[in-house]
């Protein structure tokens, strides 16, 4: 029984190596990515801050009750919701735990923060990667305020 355990963990090692190599790089990409939407959040610019969604009409962006599908009307959305610097506040991201699905998918799921004059909105949230052409971008977004 011994043996068969030991040959098991033996055969797993390897294959474990394998995996963390293949995740690594991804999980660094994708938080990267959301580096990319703090920063240019914090600099009141929605235009790059949505360059990290898939520009797509197959974009889906929920946040409470509310089913925004496509790049254009998410992005509408945000600068209606957001559209001056005081409203905008400074985000922060936290807990965030990437997870792959496949070697091109892969979820996040964090914490988000405003700090803003007067108020600190905040709350959860889950985002769907994939990657094209070798990089990662948002293709599904839900996005909950507490």
């Amino acid at each position: 029984m011994k043996n068969k355990l030991l040959f098991f963990l033996l055969f797993l090692l390897p294959l474990r190596n394998a995996l963390a190599q293949k995740v690594g790089p991804d999980t660094t990409a994708i938080l990267q990515v959301l580096n990319q939407q703090v920063q240019a959040w914090n600099q009141g610019d929605i235009d790059s801050f949505m360059r990290t969604y898939w520009n797509s009409p197959d974009l889906v962006f929920v946040s409470g009750t509310t089913v925004t599908k496509g790049w254009r009307p998410t992005l509408e959305r945000y600068k209606k919701t957001y559209g001056s610097r005081a409203k905008m506040g400074t985000l922060q991201f936290t807990k965030l735990q990437v997870s792959a699905i496949a070697k091109d998918s892969a979820t996040v799921l964090g914490n988000w923060a405003l700090t803003r004059a007067g108020d600190h909105p905040h709350g959860k949230f889950t985002l769907k990667f994939r990657k094209f052409n070798n990089q990662w971008f948002i293709v599904r977004d839900q996005t909950i305020q507490e």
